[in-house]
């Protein structure tokens, strides 16, 4: 595996694991989607923003670029994202929406290869299809099976499936356009988002519920995760950054049990030990045959 790819996939892996307690937090947080909105997006702007005002060597040339088709598409997707995961967990059954920000592999191998041009190997593919068969057992297995039959889940689906959508374009648009201004297309739009959240909410109702879970979330484990893994896309595939990213989706419930007490069924178990089978087998193969990846 070439320096490059190799740097992404770390940078992806490190990015999904403080990812993690995301659900668990916005568990703790008792707040409703609309509210979990205003407060993510207030601190993780505000983070990611800072963050960039401080290592930015050339702030006119990351403004104009912001301006640009590509910066305006990653502040468009950032908004998207951060509006309908909030919404989707609020609102339905949180596996159903897990299994729907599953499909991000999938739009991910698609979107590259209609914007960078870019092909995905039948092991990608192979990789895709296994992950997305232990998660699929992971959420709907064992006590799960019901939940699809009701608009609820439909729903809430739906919004998975945004999201998994506007997560792959931002991968996609980022790794075509690698002069990105990261930390300030990002923060813009998850400034925007919070601002949409509070100015919907009221600043009253805004604090109802544990602020400081919100805090916590979109201080530290939105900024820090978000930039790794848009940074990876600058050195591996899309899709792999994605198919990294399920790991998220096992090990969210896991963190769950230990911060809310909801024990993980023998299906999440069966589930995610063959995502991280997968994705153990997929990376070992990788490194070995690093011409199946197309490194920039």
């Amino acid at each position: 595996m070439s320096a490059g790819v190799s740097r992404g996939v770390l940078l992806a892996l490190v990015g999904t694991v403080v990812l993690t307690p995301d659900a668990m937090l916005m568990r703790l947080s008792g707040m409703e989607g609309i509210q979990m909105t205003g407060w993510r997006g207030l601190f993780m702007g505000t983070m990611m923003l800072l963050a960039w005002a401080v290592t930015s060597r050339d702030r006119g040339g990351d403004m104009a670029r912001l301006r640009s088709g590509p910066g305006a598409m990653i502040v468009v997707a950032q908004v998207l994202n951060s509006m309908l995961f909030c919404l989707g967990i609020a609102s339905a059954p949180a596996a159903v929406v897990l299994m729907g920000v599953a499909a991000v592999p999938v739009f991910s191998a698609l979107l590259s290869r209609v914007v960078t041009g870019e092909t995905t190997s039948a092991l990608t593919w192979a990789a895709i299809a296994a992950v997305m068969a232990g998660i699929g057992i992971a959420v709907l297995g064992g006590g799960h099976g019901d939940v699809a039959l009701n608009w609820a889940a439909v729903t809430g689906a739906g919004f998975g499936l945004g999201v998994a959508f506007v997560l792959a374009l931002n991968f996609v648009t980022v790794r075509a356009s690698p002069d990105l201004p990261i930390l300030l297309a990002i923060g813009v739009g998850a400034w925007i988002a919070g601002g949409i959240g509070w100015s919907l909410t009221g600043v009253e109702a805004m604090f109802q519920g544990r602020v400081w879970a919100m805090a916590v979330t979109g201080g530290v484990v939105l900024p820090v995760s978000f930039f790794l893994l848009s940074l990876a896309a600058r050195h591996t595939l899309a899709a792999n950054v994605s198919l990294l990213m399920l790991l998220e989706t096992v090990l969210g419930p896991l963190w769950v049990w230990i911060g809310v007490g909801e024990r993980p069924t023998a299906a999440m178990l069966v589930g995610g030990a063959i995502v991280v089978g997968s994705l153990t087998v997929y990376l070992s193969i990788l490194r070995r045959r690093a011409a199946l990846i197309v490194p920039r």
